[in-house]
C-alpha cells in the first residue's frame, strides 16, 4: 500500500483516505461484477455441455433400441422358420414344456 506525506492537516489526510476508500469501493465493485460474468458464462458453458451429452446419450439409446427391435424380429422369424420346417417336433416340444410347467405348478 503507498503511503503519502503528511504536510497538510488532519482534513486533508481525511479526505485523502475517503478519496482511496471510494476507488477501492469501485474496484471492489468492478471485480465482483467480472467474476460474476465469468460465473454466467461458465454456467452457460456447462449447460451446452451438458445438453450435448444428453443428446448423445439419447442417440445412442435409440440406437441400441433399435438393433434390439431387429435382434427380437431375427430371432422371431428364426423361430417361424423352425416351427414350419418341423412342425411335430415343435408341438412335442411345446407339450413337453407346458407338462413341465403343469408338474411344477401343480405341486404346492
Amino acid at each position: 500500500m503507498a503511503r503519502t506525506q503528511t504536510n497538510g492537516s488532519a482534513a486533508q489526510t481525511s479526505a485523502e483516505l475517503e478519496e482511496q476508500i471510494a476507488t477501492l469501493r469501485s474496484d471492489v465493485a468492478a471485480i465482483a461484477g467480472t467474476l460474476s460474468d465469468y460465473g454466467k458464462a461458465q454456467k452457460t458453458q456447462l449447460a451446452d455441455a451438458a445438453a450435448e451429452t444428453l443428446n448423445g446419450a439419447k442417440a445412442f439409446g435409440d440406437e441400441k433400441a433399435q438393433q434390439a427391435k431387429q435382434q427380437a424380429r431375427d430371432a422371431y422369424a428364426e423361430a417361424s422358420k423352425a416351427v414350419r420346417a418341423n412342425p411335430a417336433a415343435s408341438i412335442g416340444i411345446a407339450a413337453g414344456i407346458g407338462f413341465a410347467v403343469g408338474l411344477l405348478t401343480a405341486r404346492r
